[in-house]
């Protein structure tokens, strides 16, 4: 037993399990396609510079990394970590909105 809380300790002092996991789903060259990228990736640098792993995915030319993500829209932008997992739709424009799905403070 006190081999596992001390692996837990150890997990808890990983600083990259803090980090935050991003997967923005797109659908190929789509107006609305490039402008989430561009938007998440502004955002991405400006706010989390360094604290993030974004995987941008266009489910025509990775179809099976789309599968099993309940995708009913595009672009979808999925934070799987840290915390609850949350879902954004949209093409990212909205910062505000975006900082919040992330759990960040808003801009003033």
């Amino acid at each position: 037993m006190a081999n596992q809380n001390t692996e837990f300790a150890d997990y808890e002092r990983n600083e990259e399990a803090s980090a935050y996991i991003l997967r923005l789903f797109i659908t190929g060259a789509s107006p609305n396609s490039i402008r989430a990228v561009e938007n998440i990736n502004t955002i991405c640098e400006k706010y989390l510079k360094g604290n993030y792993d974004l995987k941008i995915i266009d489910i025509h030319q990775q179809p099976e990394l789309a599968q099993g993500e309940d995708i009913v829209a595009l672009p979808l932008l999925i934070k799987k970590a840290p915390g609850t997992e949350r879902r954004m739709i949209g093409d990212m424009s909205d910062t505000n909105k975006v900082l919040r799905g992330l759990g960040l403070p808003e801009l003033n």
